[in-house]
């Protein structure tokens, strides 16, 4: 990249990871956000996930200054984006707040930069609908934390030209992302849908009796979970059908398929009381783990960054 220069609009949990994300590519990132209050929280995000990363041996005390060295933290749109040939759009989940935000990028950005948005489900087409460059807008969607976890969703709106998705795709592939496509818009992409299309049946087994959401959830961990960190449910089901492949195997399997099928779940809506039901069962879970896998919020957090580290190291991602 001959403009070394990006911009994260909004510093949260998601914009503070993906200045790390950027920055550990040596990539001179600043961050914008309303007031300082915010900014202070996000240099301590920041500083908390890179100790972590020196913790698990992938940085050492000089990277880690040096990473930190190439993030700066502003009030001010015009020096976060003046100049960045990347945007990454990180505000709160709604249209109104994004379209201001919106209007604010463009006031100062680069005819020809790229803004994408890290919304979780919104619409690109109406994320940009009242732009100037209504083409130059994208969504990329990250998993959190988006500086270890490498998916990013990109998502066009009606007017995104396919220039700049594909130099998105590029751009995220420089800083080590793994780019998904989706080829028209949907609401909750790719990912949210087959998570939530995975949950409402774990809310399901739940609320029939057949499981505990402790249950639940190690049987996701320990049985399909570990396979799909490996590679997709397509591709282990074309190994599970031997010689005969994936169709083979949806072959084989078709009576009983369609039986479980008819028997899941196919509510429109969750359960009222799931969430708490859901909470207490969590709660429950973490009182059977020790500190080591996470019984508490900060425990579990830390669990779960090292976990990702090292399986990330096995895909050499990191």
């Amino acid at each position: 990249m001959n403009n070394k220069k990006v911009a994260c609009v909004g510093s949260g949990v998601i914009g503070a990871s993906w200045a790390i994300c950027f920055a550990l590519k040596d990539l001179d990132v600043v961050v914008y956000d309303i007031n300082d209050e915010v900014l202070s929280k996000a240099k301590t995000i920041i500083h908390d996930n890179l100790n972590i990363l020196k913790e698990n041996n992938v940085l050492d005390e000089t990277r880690l200054q040096e990473v930190e060295n190439h993030i700066k933290l502003t009030t001010s749109m015009e020096e976060a984006v003046r100049g960045a040939c990347f945007i990454q759009e990180s505000a709160p989940e709604h249209y109104a707040v994004k379209h201001q935000v919106v209007k604010e990028i463009e006031k100062y950005c680069l005819d020809d930069a790229i803004i994408a948005s890290s919304t979780s489900g919104l619409l690109i087409s109406e994320i940009a609908k009242n732009a100037k460059h209504p083409e130059r807008f994208v969504g990329g969607h990250p998993y959190n934390p988006p500086h270890l976890i490498p998916l990013v969703e990109i998502t066009k709106g009606e007017k995104t030209e396919e220039k700049y998705v594909q130099q998105a795709k590029d751009f995220y592939t420089f800083v080590n992302k793994e780019s998904v496509v989706l080829q028209k818009e949907a609401l909750g992409f790719i990912c949210n849908r087959l998570q939530m299309a995975l949950y409402r049946e774990v809310c399901h087994l739940v609320e029939s009796g057949v499981c505990s959401v402790e249950d639940a959830d190690k049987a996701v961990t320990f049985g399909p979970g570990i396979r799909w960190g490996i590679m997709g449910p397509s591709l282990i089901f074309h190994l599970g059908g031997g010689a005969a492949g994936v169709d083979g195997l949806m072959n084989h399997l078709h009576d009983s398929i369609n039986l479980w099928l008819d028997d899941m779940a196919d509510f429109k809506e969750l359960p009222e009381d799931w969430p708490q039901k859901a909470r207490s069962g969590v709660e429950e879970a973490m009182k059977n783990r020790s500190e080591e896998i996470g019984n508490n919020e900060e425990s579990l957090k830390q669990y779960r960054d090292h976990m990702l580290i090292e399986f990330l190291k096995l895909h050499h991602k990191l």
